[in-house]
């Protein structure tokens, strides 16, 4: 299916913004008031994305972790939410996700917290994930059940959704009671042949910019480890997961190989494959149909498990 003219608009302008982070991937020289910028203006470009109306915005401190919280008008009881943002762990944040954020609280009738985790290159890998389980560990205790908590993410926030579960696992803190995991970049060896046959078709992603993005994130961290590439994490005991992947994506295979590997590992997995769809095609729901269903098909998921 052709892409409507406002989001080949806005892909466009969306690598347009992402070519101007060439540099700071690339290792060169670059001014901190600069990266600073780049990042407020692709905020600014996520959030012409709106929130729906009947949602409030407030800062939390979740723990020593700045959050931004959405909560929908009438919002009763302990049905809660965390929200990670994607951005290849080196831009975006939640300032830039109200559009999602809000769809997601207003559809489940939960507030939803979303962690500003730090980013690379100032802060590599493992510190956005530590960053993201000390606010959900800070969340779990505000919330008192984890049973009343829920997890969704897209891209590197769709990976550290299901690592995050691991972590937490690992360290005995209680689950939550299910995940979605949108686009989830879940392998930074991009091994798989998605990343060759879907090169040039997803409009968002390319391999070479991928392996830059994951250069930047990882440091000295290996592309195999589990931290990382969740596709080769100890998941038994987790608790379900929706995967939604585009069939146009560069990602394609990798949703596949996690939602396998889950599946395998005894997790109650749920897979969806949306044809057409490029990279992290719900966060332009108000421009793409297909986003919005997407959302709607999550938040179903989501609210049979809570």
């Amino acid at each position: 299916m052709p892409l409507n003219e406002a989001t080949r608009q806005r892909i466009e302008d969306w690598k347009a913004i992402a070519f101007e982070f060439a540099p700071l991937l690339m290792g060169e020289a670059v001014e901190p008031g600069a990266v600073a910028d780049l990042r407020k203006r692709y905020n600014e470009f996520l959030a012409r994305d709106p929130a729906p109306e009947g949602v409030r915005f407030s800062e939390v401190d979740m723990g020593g972790v700045r959050g931004v919280l959405a909560t929908p008008d009438g919002a009763t009881g302990n049905r809660t939410l965390l929200y990670i943002h994607g951005g290849g762990y080196f831009s975006g944040g939640p300032d830039g996700y109200h559009g999602i954020a809000g769809h997601y609280a207003k559809m489940l009738g939960a507030r939803v917290y979303m962690p500003d985790y730090r980013l690379a290159p100032e802060h590599r890998f493992p510190v956005p994930l530590d960053d993201t389980l000390t606010a959900y560990t800070w969340l779990v205790k505000t919330v008192g059940d984890a049973r009343n908590v829920v997890i969704a993410g897209d891209s590197a926030g769709g990976a550290m959704t299901v690592s995050l579960m691991v972590r937490a696992k690992r360290a005995g803190i209680p689950l939550p009671a299910g995940s979605v995991a949108i686009s989830p970049w879940c392998n930074l060896e991009m091994n798989n042949p998605s990343y060759k046959t879907r090169d040039g078709i997803d409009p968002l992603c390319t391999r070479d910019i991928l392996v830059l993005m994951a250069r930047t994130a990882l440091g000295s961290m290996r592309p195999n480890d589990a931290d990382a590439s969740p596709v080769h994490a100890d998941v038994r005991g987790l608790p379900p997961v929706l995967i939604q992947i585009g069939e146009s994506e560069v990602m394609l295979d990798d949703g596949i190989q996690l939602a396998n590997h889950l599946a395998q590992n005894g997790v109650r997995t749920s897979l969806e494959v949306w044809p057409d769809m490029f990279h992290v095609w719900p966060v332009f729901s108000s421009i793409v149909p297909e986003g919005r269903q997407a959302l709607e098909n999550g938040c179903a998921f989501l609210d049979r498990l809570f």
